[in-house]
């Protein structure tokens, strides 16, 4: 069983050599990268693509990641550029994601469509594999890699930024911060009895948490201080011997 890495913004690929591959889905072809690693390949796929030419709204989730499937990938470590709505994660902090919001519009949010399938309900206890999470937590202790802590990812649908009012909502709901790309990509992961875990950059603050506005230079100084680090720890903790017996993400299924 394979294992993947998916890279959001400022995170396009990894300077391992990669062998390039097309993936045809009944949802559309996906370009992947496959990286050998220690004997071992390792899927990489860039989410907006390696441009950064799709906006989050237009991404074809369904095809990347029921490409990951078709390539029989299990367990999966996922990037998101996030901005924070909350005083205690600032640019440039690291935070692993526990749970969601979901504030998108006009996004496929299931493979499960009606019709000759049976109805299909999937379990979000744990959206997010606890597995993942704590080998995650582990690598960066041992590593003495800087975790400022959980939080709550609000996905809005973008592709603009949310305004003032949206922030001092999502922030009374609990969220600590937002971005436009995780769901349904970790629904879909659920769908497919994968593993799936997020780590978030923060890259900016959000409307209204600071007096300046968003600006592209601190996004990308943000970032750039993180991917490599990332991208190492993700190749190294999948070195380690991976099991599903360790969490219930494959038994995620509801059917009726």
């Amino acid at each position: 069983m394979r294992k993947a890495i998916i890279g959001g913004t400022g995170v396009y690929g990894i300077d391992e050599n990669p062998r390039k591959e097309t993936v045809s889905t009944p949802y559309g072809s996906v370009d992947i990268d496959i990286v050998t690693f220690k004997e071992e390949e390792i899927i990489f796929l860039a989410r907006h693509g390696k441009k950064h030419s799709v906006p989050p709204h237009l991404i074809n989730y369904r095809a990347n990641m029921k490409a990951l499937e078709i390539l029989g990938v299990k367990w999966i470590y996922a990037t998101a550029a996030v901005g924070s709505c909350n005083e205690d994660f600032a640019p440039g902090d690291l935070v692993i994601i526990k749970d969601f919001l979901d504030f998108t519009k006009n996004r496929p949010v299931t493979f499960f469509e009606g019709g000759e399938e049976p109805v299909c309900h999937v379990d979000m206890t744990s959206p997010y594999c606890p597995m993942l999470r704590d080998k995650f937590i582990t690598f960066s202790k041992q590593e003495q890699i800087s975790i400022k802590g959980e939080g709550v990812y609000v996905c809005t649908e973008g592709p603009r930024f949310e305004s003032h009012q949206e922030i001092r909502m999502y922030k009374n709901l609990g969220g600590d911060v937002v971005g436009m790309t995780n769901i349904p990509e970790v629904i879909f992961a659920k769908e497919l009895g994968m593993c799936y875990a997020t780590i978030g950059m923060i890259s900016n603050w959000c409307t209204g948490m600071q007096q300046d506005p968003i600006a592209l230079h601190d996004i990308e100084t943000a970032l750039g201080n993180n991917k490599e680090l990332l991208s190492h720890a993700f190749m190294t903790i999948f070195e380690q011997s991976l099991d599903q017996d360790q969490c219930t993400c494959n038994a995620s299924l509801v059917s009726l």
